[in-house]
């Protein structure tokens, strides 16, 4: 096996190039092992063997300094690098992260997650180099959905300005996680359509040199390619046409679902390819339990029928709220992919909100933060009653350190204007939903709740614009609980053990309203409570809890606050993070028992 005395790019650079393609073939193999028992950005890198495989060929990585976009293409890179061990034993698995990363090895140089930053990221390398009179080759590599992204343009129109070697290899697979969306896309085609030599050319009018590989996969046409970009004195693009999934047919078929994938059983996924590709009917599982994404999805497209209005808007992420690609169809015009475009998305929200529309906006947590400004100052300034649902905000949603959610709650909640709804079940979930789609006043963010579907069992209001009232779910004394949004149902446990173990009966609170206080229920809380405790499913640093104890700072009352500290965590375990950041019901309800002894 080839890829077992690969140590080091040198070693690639060893081999024949029929010796290279069958390293291709067990680099696939290896990648299907792993990511079968693990999971992992399943198409990215199969798409990728062969560039990966020639850069490393070609490049003297790391003195040629190589800059992945997204990096959720990188796991080959990594096995080049030094680190197959983490994609060969079982046993090394979780030795690195699902993106490129610094702290493991010196032929990675930024922890990326997020996308289109590539060219900008690597441009400053190149600048850096020139400032100091340095030599070597600064590639990046983009794919073509990330274009899209604002940055991206960005870095690109600066690129033809360093007028020094930029070496921009495009990786056209002609998907993002979804189809791609935009005008840019047609240019890309006709490129591909004539194999890059169509007189309009993207690249070109942006100042740079420009080749095109027709076939991306191959690795002796890469190879050549990449030798003749190689130390190259003036920006240049290479256009490589590839084929997102290559090598595992049911990844080539369905590219958007698997994009991504969770541990699977490799021979039933190909039980059930061979099923569908003979007409035979596959079986629906019926004991799939409800998602807020899927009940996101059928509601929207019932208002859409109700209400031509009403339109959905997705960043790249068409199903964060449900919408798969037969959703897609039948929502027709009234569902818009953007494009990995975060910042455009809100600014047509809020454009579609000024000329009457009803625009619902889903995004993930860790996504939303890309589009700060636009929230501030397109949307919240203007006070366009544009709705935006945002999806997984939690400690326990995502673990990678780019992708983790913990701060939406600090960055949404202290823009004016903005009202935050944290429901905490289905029914107020859909009660806020409905509510923000019929209200004109305010700019909406739901914050969609992140642990299982649960119904109420409550009666849930229909009508919150009387802003900042929250509802007392249960009334006692001495201690008063807020739990917020998805905490709410900790806050009933803990209410629950302080009843069992020292005979407390809290009050229990459901905020509802992250943006603002309910001055007139925490004033009431005064005459018979001692302490207020807040949770929240987020960073603590400008978070509700603050805002709770900033109210009452003049006063007598004790506030603990729980949440979790500010700082980045990276594949953390959930219950150690959890109890690291004391939050859970048995070290919570210990502390208010210890507290409220001395008070």
């Amino acid at each position: 096996m080839y890829l077992e005395t690969i140590n080091s790019p040198s070693d690639v650079k060893q081999l024949s190039m029929k010796e290279l393609n069958v390293l291709s073939g067990e680099i696939r193999e290896t990648l299907l092992k792993k990511l079968s028992a693990h999971g992992g950005h399943f198409g990215p890198n199969f798409g990728m063997v062969e560039a990966t495989i020639a850069l490393h060929y070609v490049f003297n990585s790391p003195t040629d300094k190589i800059v992945f976009d997204v990096s959720h293409q990188c796991y080959v890179h990594k096995m080049l690098t030094g680190r197959k061990e983490a994609f060969l034993n079982a046993d090394r698995y979780d030795e690195v992260s699902g993106y490129t990363e610094p702290n493991e090895s010196e032929h990675d140089f930024f922890t990326i997650g997020h996308t289109s930053t590539s060219v900008s990221l690597a441009s400053g390398l190149a600048k850096g180099r020139d400032l100091q009179g340095g030599t070597g080759n600064v590639i990046a590599v983009i794919g073509d959905g990330s274009l899209s992204g604002g940055e991206a343009f960005e870095g690109l129109d600066y690129a033809a300005e360093l007028d020094s070697n930029f070496i921009i290899i495009v990786n056209d697979n002609q998907m993002s996680i979804a189809e791609n969306h935009g005008g840019l896309y047609r240019n890309l085609q006709a490129l591909r359509e004539s194999n890059g030599t169509c007189e309009c050319n993207f690249f070109r009018a942006m100042g740079l040199d420009y080749v095109y590989v027709a076939d991306g996969n191959d690795v002796e046409a890469l190879i050549k390619a990449f030798e003749t970009v190689k130390d190259s004195r003036h920006p240049v693009v290479v256009h490589i046409n590839t084929l997102k999934g290559k090598g595992y047919a049911p990844a080539e078929q369905h590219k958007e679902a698997w994009h991504y994938c969770s541990p699977f059983d490799p021979a039933a996924v190909l039980e059930e390819l061979a099923k569908e590709e003979s007409g035979v009917p596959q079986v629906i599982p019926t004991d799939v339990p409800e998602d807020y994404a899927d009940l996101t999805a059928e509601y929207l497209l019932c208002k859409m029928k109700e209400d031509s209005r009403v339109v959905g808007i997705t960043s790249g992420t068409p199903t964060v709220m449900g919408f798969t690609p037969e959703r897609r169809a039948r929502a027709g015009k009234q569902f818009v992919d953007v494009g990995i475009a975060e910042e455009h998305a809100v600014a047509l929200a809020s454009g579609i909100a000024a000329a009457g529309g009803k625009p619902v906006y889903g995004v993930y947590s860790t996504f939303i933060q890309r589009s700060y400004d636009q929230l501030s100052q397109d949307l919240c300034i203007n006070n366009n009653p544009a709705v935006i649902l945002v999806f997984w905000g939690s400690l326990t949603a995502m673990n990678d350190v780019t992708h983790t959610c913990f701060f939406d709650i600090p960055l949404i909640s202290n823009i004016p204007n903005m009202v935050y709804l944290a429901p905490t079940n289905k029914e107020e979930y859909f009660a806020m939903l409905e509510w923000s789609l019929r209200q004109n006043e305010h700019p909406v963010a739901i914050r969609v709740p992140a642990n299982d579907v649960i119904a109420s069992e409550e009666t849930v209001d229909a009508d919150y614009s009387q802003l900042n009232r929250y509802k007392v779910s249960h009334r006692g004394s001495k201690v008063a609980i807020l739990g917020l949004g998805s905490f709410f149902q900790l806050g009933q446990s803990v209410r629950k053990l302080l009843k069992e173990k020292a005979n407390v009966d809290a009050t229990l609170i459901n905020p509802r309203y992250i943006t603002g206080v309910d001055e007139e229920l925490l004033d009431s809380l005064k005459a018979d409570h001692r302490l207020v405790v807040t949770l929240e499913d987020g960073v603590l640093d400008g978070g509700f809890g603050e805002m709770i104890t900033r109210y009452y700072g003049a006063t007598d009352m004790k506030v603990l606050n729980y949440g979790a500290k500010k700082e980045f965590e990276d594949r953390f375990d959930v219950a150690e993070f959890l109890r690291k950041n004391h939050l859970t019901d048995i070290q919570i309800a210990e502390d208010i028992i210890g507290i409220i002894q001395q008070v």
